[in-house]
């Protein structure tokens, strides 16, 4: 009999999703999904200016949903038997708020304003912002940078900079700003003052550069030089954080009552989602975990001792117990993976698309059924013949969205090389398949002459299970088997895990892990016939990054 329950709670990009486990054996017993209402209709976002708002009412109305729809699928008096719960968010994800914690598009006058909402991690609006915070982060007495390498746009001062510059109305009432994942833990425990909010060590480290060497975050001059404003969000910035697996209170009586669940439930502080599916995938010393959906994150745990004097600023994001508790967690990534094939599939049903404004060629229901047939099969069919064109020496850069790791450079673009009157689609994809896999590889390589070595790898998210051309290639690529991770809901695991250490049901990460994670469900091993080709083909995609390079300082000069 079921005795004790854990929910782990996955905010990501398009949906929130819950996960119910029982506590001891680990089993997996519902679930739950809510799609965000107004992000599915991109109702406050401007794709043109890279602008991605998501409203709170999104958030909360969501949690509901995906709860209801967990518990429904069990026994009535299921929700008593919650004991804790954790929760993983999108970051950097941050909201100006005001000193109750009430993001400012739930109060009135701000409700429709997508500067009062959540900055979703993906918004890149304060790309001019970041090279201002970056110059004087890295030119003072001490280099700030010198855990996170360039700061990006898409992190928290960025984004508070740009946007108190731009609207005078949401700088004069936001107290303060906060991570959508540290936001959740004030309002599930119902916690009455921003300023008592826990904030987590993984976005305080990769989003916002706490780090224990500077005494917490850099110093309050380097940010009120830019803007006095950012000095008061220094000043509201708590001086602990607190690791994943830390219970930091109850639910409160008002959650409680409206999720359904046990009013003892103890609320477990988790992390960013692509951490939390590291964790649920297994991360360990020397096994890196590839979280692969339209970009990617790689994750390696470190012993700081391994790590120190090493300068690892180029190459990846480091944090103190972030990922796991007691490690050093360390974060690459690219921020285009998926996204390159949903590029390719666009510009092939372009033509399609636009017959619409033609009905007098087909109904229009004809028109969407074919459409809706496309859409769903069209990359797989497209993968079965671009593995004809492996040999072809048409190549691509991955950086459609600029690069993130090695060497963050927002403003370089993508490239495509060799092509050809004999191009076809299906090599043109290949073409780009072979980009974002050279990414990846040029973030491994970067690890190894840094002295980490992984002997692992293991790969979640939707690429890693649907497509095996890509991880195939992937494997070849980097030379090394990749395992996949196929549990349908691995950062929302994650979170169980760092709940059912909260909970005390495990003492540590490790521990949980190996009642809990799903491991090896398939491995794809190197083709060792094609190493010299892709070894040849990769050092073209490297003289292709040095021209994006070249273009892009042309550009911004």
């Amino acid at each position: 009999m079921i005795e004790k329950i854990l929910a782990g709670i996955d905010f990501g990009t398009d949906s929130v999703r819950v996960l119910l486990c029982d506590a001891v054996s680990g089993k997996e017993l519902s679930h739950g999904v809510a799609e965000y209402a107004r992000w599915k209709i991109k109702e406050f976002c401007n794709l043109n200016e890279n602008q991605y708002r998501q409203h709170a009412l999104d958030y909360l109305e969501g949690i509901v949903e995906a709860f209801q729809k967990a518990l429904s699928k069990l026994p009535g008096n299921t929700g008593k038997k919650i004991v804790a719960l954790s929760v993983d968010t999108t970051g950097s994800t941050p909201c100006p708020v005001d000193m109750h914690g009430r993001p400012l598009c739930l109060l009135p006058g701000f409700e429709n304003n997508p500067d009062a909402m959540f900055h979703l991690w993906k918004d890149h609006t304060a790309a001019k912002e970041a090279i201002e915070i970056n110059d004087i982060l890295c030119n003072g007495d001490i280099d700030y940078t010198k855990f996170q390498g360039v700061y990006s746009s898409e992190w928290f001062w960025a984004k508070i900079l740009h946007t108190v510059r731009k609207s005078q109305e949401v700088k004069k009432n936001a107290y303060t700003w906060i991570e959508h994942s540290d936001w959740m833990l004030g309002i599930l425990t119902g916690i009455p003052l921003v300023d008592d909010f826990p904030r987590g060590s993984c976005a305080a480290g990769h989003k916002a550069l706490w780090n224990s060497e500077f005494h917490g975050l850099p110093s309050r001059a380097v940010f009120s030089s830019l803007d006095p404003y950012l000095g008061l969000i220094y000043d509201r910035y708590p001086l602990k954080t607190y690791p994943a697996g830390t219970p930091i209170g109850r639910i409160s009586a008002y959650w409680a009552d409206t999720l359904g669940i046990n009013p003892m439930a103890m609320i477990v502080v988790g992390s960013l989602d692509a951490h939390a599916g590291g964790v649920g995938a297994g991360i360990a010393k020397k096994t890196m975990v590839k979280v692969i959906g339209t970009s990617t994150v790689d994750l390696v745990i470190e012993n700081a001792d391994v790590l120190k004097n090493k300068d690892l600023r180029e190459i990846c994001g480091q944090a103190e117990d972030s990922i796991v508790p007691g490690y050093t967690g360390i974060e690459m990534g690219q921020p285009s993976f998926g996204d390159s094939y949903l590029w390719v599939k666009n510009l092939s049903l372009w033509p399609l698309l636009n017959l619409k404004a033609f009905p007098e060629f087909m109904s229009e229901e004809y028109m969407q059924k074919l459409i809706d047939h496309i859409d769903k099969n069209f990359l797989r069919e497209l993968e079965m013949k671009a593995g004809e064109h492996i040999y072809d020496q048409e190549v691509s850069l991955d950086w459609f969205n600029g690069r993130r790791y090695p060497s963050l450079n927002e403003h370089v673009k993508s490239m495509i090389s060799q092509i050809s009157l004999g191009t076809d689609l299906p090599a043109l994809f290949c073409a780009v398949a072979k980009g974002t896999v050279f990414g990846s590889r040029r973030i491994f390589d970067s690890l190894k002459e840094k002295g980490i070595l992984i002997d692992k790898v293991v790969a979640v998210g939707g690429i890693a299970e649907k497509s095996e051309f890509i991880m195939q290639m992937l494997a070849d690529v980097m030379n090394i088997p990749i395992a996949i991770c196929s549990d349908f809901q691995v950062c929302a695991k994650g979170s169980v895990i760092y709940a059912s250490v909260g909970a005390g049901i495990f003492s540590s990460i490790p521990e949980a892990q190996k009642r809990y994670c799903t491991f090896d469900s398939k491995l794809y091993k190197p083709n060792a016939s094609l190493k010299d080709l892709y070894e040849s083909q990769y050092r073209q995609y490297l003289e292709m990054g040095k021209l994006s390079e070249t273009f892009a300082n042309i550009n911004i000069g």
